[in-house]
């Protein structure tokens, strides 16, 4: 699974995309607000983390998460 966080404009808020290993869209997400229903992608446990790497991810790169 990949993450990448979209720098919002003037009102539109910050975003968070999650995509599988084909780059298809799997969740798509505000930043500032914490992920509902982690279980359905495979991450329930770590909230902690993800939360922590969405605060230190830089816009508009792609990594691969590995949490």
């Amino acid at each position: 699974m990949y993450i990448i966080k979209v720098k919002g404009k003037a009102k539109i808020p910050d975003y968070i995309q999650l995509r599988d290993e084909h780059f298809v869209l799997v969740a798509y997400f505000r930043a500032d607000r914490p992920l509902k229903n982690v279980e359905k992608y495979g991450l329930e446990g770590k909230e902690a983390a993800l939360e922590i790497l969405i605060k230190d991810l830089p816009f508009g790169k792609l990594q691969k998460l590995e949490i």
